[in-house]
């Protein structure tokens, strides 16, 4: 994907919740819930794996202070964060982005197990399968 192609280095300032020399974050287009934050490299690169260590570290710590806001905005109950990296795990913006999503008591009948629920069949670990 040409860097001119790709939605997230053409986002317009006025939709980043934080803009920083290396890291950027936005609210998702289709949250999951309220307040579902991207947190994103500056620098184009399809995958987060890709990046330097310093540029790894801008990102995660860009992901706590994303957080803390979210935090005092919406007050979610909990969050998943989470990182699509390939397609076959289901990234469909070849830009590297971490998913920072509030959780609320209530938003899932069992919240039990989280991300593991990218797979349905293997999430339940704790009951008894036959």
């Amino acid at each position: 994907m040409e860097t001119s192609d790709c939605p997230f280095c053409n986002l317009a300032d006025d939709q980043c919740v934080l803009d920083s020399e290396d890291v950027r974050a936005f609210r998702d287009s289709f949250p999951i819930s309220k307040g579902h934050t991207l947190v994103i490299p500056r620098q184009h690169v399809a995958s987060i794996f890709d990046l330097e260590d310093d540029e790894l570290a801008a990102i995660w710590s860009a992901v706590s202070q994303v957080r803390r806001r979210l935090q005092k905005e919406f007050n979610p109950n909990g969050f998943n964060i989470g990182v699509n990296d390939g397609e076959a795990a289901g990234q469909t913006v070849a830009h590297a982005h971490v998913h920072l999503i509030p959780r609320y008591a209530g938003d899932a009948p069992d919240p039990r197990g989280g991300v593991r629920w990218i797979i349905p069949s293997k999430a339940d670990y704790w009951s008894d399968r036959q």
